[in-house]
């Protein structure tokens, strides 16, 4: 069973018993490591990689995008007097060979993630380091009560490969020695290079290639599960009294590997524990606030944009870069609260300095940076997270240099129209989108086929809407920011005003007691009961009656809460997809048709909270709310790291990415939130 230690000496570190542990079991656990890059190491806490996404050394050529899977894993043995011990695990179509899991006892994970093996009378401890601020890698091997001598040999398989893919044996790779490593790259121009020594060893040549490595994960979610992986050969070295082997690997386009720094494993450590240190100061003694603060450091990199380098936020590991409405709705969590200021303000001007036509990024291009602009409601989270960090930090200076131009580019956008149909109507409410775009966060679309259609007026966005243009208009009530001409233009509390009458009137259902979920161009409504409404509460300003918020958190709890988060449709309703599962287009039905979003647990609190008056009993009522999600985060799926979905239907399997920014940062609001 997992637990958290009470040593003080290392911030929460993280210990799993895997000695007699069921090999399904241990398979269901994975970890990760990351860096400041967008790159990370991960696997499973026998170190059998399950995901075309695990590996060793997954890098990032442009931060953070671009990421290849550059160093699968190592084929690990102990040799003593011609017995082969085999540490690795690998899976394969029949059978897992080798199975070094029985040989396991533990796994803990701190600064590092590290396995301790027994085998006979040697005992060795595996960790897996991740430097910070480069693509590197660090494997350490380190024996203890070793009575006779042994050999130890290491072989690395490399993958080099985009971390989407799947390598096959007709992949042209080369290896050649250099002064005092590895260099392996693709036989083509300008490929990128890996590069790998293993100072205390000796390297053989063997080249091999080893087939049909089997993941899976990736069959469950019905997609090629089948990947062939290339050795160069093996490192091999003699060890007779306690020592500590360092295998290590970095990622590179193509610079002098002769600059590419590796400290010792100790430095690396004390480095490690003092960012920790940092992240974690604003939490105090609290022990669950410290695990989170943990897990939202592990979203937060860097992205070079124009000519500077600034802060963003990743949507999820494994497979999600930054995307602008998850930025937001994580800032407040994972940068605010964790009284990271100066990135909150990075991340802010870094998406502000990309705005366009009066919109947010989206998202950005896996490859090339480009932005993409398809999303109604990121441009609205940013102003909703630009006004939190004002209060947050006071900072006007930069909240009206910076941030209020494109605030106000915003409105004037969406007041008069911008691109996918995006504007006021003449009720002053927001309308947005076609039957063929998805522009509101419940955007899966499979083979053109969008399985929730919600264009026309949304009322996630509405309320939206209505409380950043309260903001606006109770903060321009205070500052002189505008011109006579341009305060005349935005009357933003006549405006607000109007939005909430037509909220009201558009979206509240007598018939039904709570707010329909769209209403489409031609007037008609979708009454289907989703989550999305809980925001015309939860937010800083609602147009709702008091008795309208606590119906609406009434019929919400009552049938779309859960012990993980709120599902996306109602269990009754003929459309509800209990289970996320199959192949993609299988999955993409299912992903906003009941399955269970954690994020939304934060939304949902705030707006319990606030219906209760914040009283102690609905504290203590919400707690239990989130208990389920705090024990998960330390026994099950990715420890130390909260998943993006849950099966809707019990027992709620976690799905989707394995870590998600906004899952962790809405955690860490709601404990906030009920700490008081």
């Amino acid at each position: 069973m997992a637990v958290l230690s009470s040593r003080q000496s290392k911030i929460s570190p993280l210990h799993l018993e895997t000695h007699d542990r069921d090999i399904e079991d241990l398979l269901a656990k994975e970890w990760l490591l990351t860096n400041t890059r967008g790159g990370y190491a991960s696997s499973t806490v026998v170190g059998c990689n399950t995901r075309r996404y695990h590996g060793l050394l997954i890098g990032s050529l442009n931060p953070p995008t671009n990421r290849i899977m550059a160093l699968a894993n190592c084929l690990e043995m102990v040799i003593r007097n011609g017995a082969v011990f085999n540490l690795s695990t690998f899976e394969f179509p029949d059978a897992f060979s080798p199975d070094g899991f029985k040989y396991l006892n533990a796994f803990r994970q701190d600064t590092g993630a590290h396995f301790d093996y027994q085998l006979s009378d040697v005992r060795l401890t595996k960790s897996v380091y991740l430097l910070r601020d480069s693509d590197t890698v660090a494997v350490g091997y380190e024996f203890s009560d070793i009575n006779e001598p042994v050999e130890f040999v290491v072989r690395p398989f490399v993958g080099l490969r985009n971390f989407h893919s799947l390598q096959k044996c007709c992949t042209p790779l080369l290896a050649s020695w250099t002064d005092d490593g590895l260099l392996v790259r693709h036989n083509v121009p300008e490929s990128c290079e890996l590069f790998i020594k293993c100072p205390a060893a000796l390297f053989q040549k063997d080249p091999q290639w080893w087939f049909n490595f089997v993941y899976r994960c990736e069959k469950e979610r019905g997609q090629d599960f089948a990947e062939d992986l290339w050795t160069p050969g093996f490192f091999k070295c003699r060890i007779d009294a306690p020592a500590r082997i360092v295998l290590w690997a970095n990622l590179s386009d193509g610079y002098d590997t002769n600059k590419v720094i590796f400290p010792p494993l100790d430095e690396i450590d004390r480095d490690m524990q003092r960012h920790r240190r940092y992240v974690t100061k604003a939490a105090g003694s609290n022990e669950k606030l410290r695990l989170l603060y943990l897990a939202a450091d592990q979203f937060i990199v860097k992205r070079k944009a124009k000519d500077a380098t600034g802060t963003t936020i990743l949507a999820g590991y494994p497979w999600f870069a930054d995307w602008g409405r998850d930025a937001f709705i994580a800032l407040p969590g994972l940068l605010l609260a964790t009284q990271r200021f100066d990135e909150a303000k990075s991340v802010l001007t870094t998406f502000a300095d990309s705005a366009s036509d009066g919109l947010i990024p989206n998202c950005f291009d896996d490859y090339g940076g480009t932005a993409h602009f398809n999303s109604v409601d990121a441009s609205l989270w940013f102003i909703d997270a630009a006004f939190r960090y004002l209060r947050a930090t006071g900072d006007v200076d930069t909240f009206g240099k910076r941030l209020l131009p494109v605030i106000v580019s915003i409105i004037e956008a969406y007041r008069v129209g911008t691109r996918f149909g995006i504007c006021a109507d003449n009720d002053g409410l927001i309308t947005a989108g076609d039957k063929d775009t998805q522009l509101t966060w419940m955007d899966a679309k499979y083979e053109g086929v969008a399985f929730t259609p919600r264009y026309g007026k949304a009322v996630e966005v509405n309320a939206l809407w209505h409380s950043v243009l309260m903001q606006l208009a109770r903060f321009f009530a205070d500052d002189d920011w505008l011109t006579d001409t341009e305060r005349h233009k935005y009357d933003f509390a006549s405006m607000a005003q109007q939005a909430a009458d037509s909220f009201c009137k558009l979206f509240w259902n007598e018939n039904i007691g709570y707010l329909n979920d769209c209403v489409l161009p031609d007037g008609s409504a979708d009454t289907s009961l989703r989550p999305n409404q809980i925001f015309a509460v939860s937010l800083p300003f609602s147009p709702l009656s008091m008795s309208q918020q606590q119906a609406v958190v009434r019929i919400v709890r009552q049938r779309l809460l859960t012990p993980y988060g709120l599902r996306t449709l109602d269990p009754g309703d003929p459309r509800y997809v209990g289970t996320y599962t199959g192949p993609p287009q299988q999955r993409d039905r299912a992903y906003h048709q009941g399955t269970v979003w954690p994020y939304l647990m934060g939304a949902f609190i705030e707006a319990f909270l606030k219906v209760n008056d914040s009283s102690e009993e609905s504290r203590k009522e919400a707690a239990g709310f989130i208990e389920p999600l705090m024990r998960h985060i330390t026994k099950a799926g990715c420890l130390c790291q909260l998943c993006e979905i849950f099966d809707g239907s019990p027992p709620h399997k976690p799905r989707g990415c394995f870590a998600q920014a906004w899952s962790v940062a809405e955690l860490i609001r709601a404990c906030l939130l009920i700490k008081g």
